[in-house]
């Protein structure tokens, strides 16, 4: 720890003072949308992505932005590289894997 906060250039007692901190009110906040958030996605049977989650977050009067439910959805390890469901049946499936293979 000592050659930690040597190289860093903090003092221990500095660090440990920042490690025993509380939360702040928006890691809070964010821990609490990121349960929201996993709700919304495991009910649509891991198909939504962040827009579709973000606007049933909104329907029920959360307030929050597409990004920050992106980045908490893929901090979670959420697979947001999914086909919207419509795309696919509107295209049919061989098209759909052929513009994703083309993309990655």
């Amino acid at each position: 720890m000592t050659t930690m906060c040597r190289v860093l250039g903090v003092q221990r007692t500095g660090f440990y003072a920042w490690l025993a901190a509380p939360l702040s009110d928006r890691a809070k906040e964010d821990r609490r949308l990121t349960g929201l958030v996993k709700q919304a996605w495991l009910e649509s049977g891991t198909v939504y992505g962040y827009r579709k989650v973000t606007g049933d977050l909104r329907d029920l009067g959360e307030t929050c932005g597409k990004h920050r439910i992106y980045r908490l959805m893929q901090a979670e390890g959420a697979d947001l590289s999914r086909v919207d469901v419509r795309r696919d049946e509107l295209l049919g499936a061989a098209a759909v894997r052929a513009i994703v293979g083309s993309v990655e």
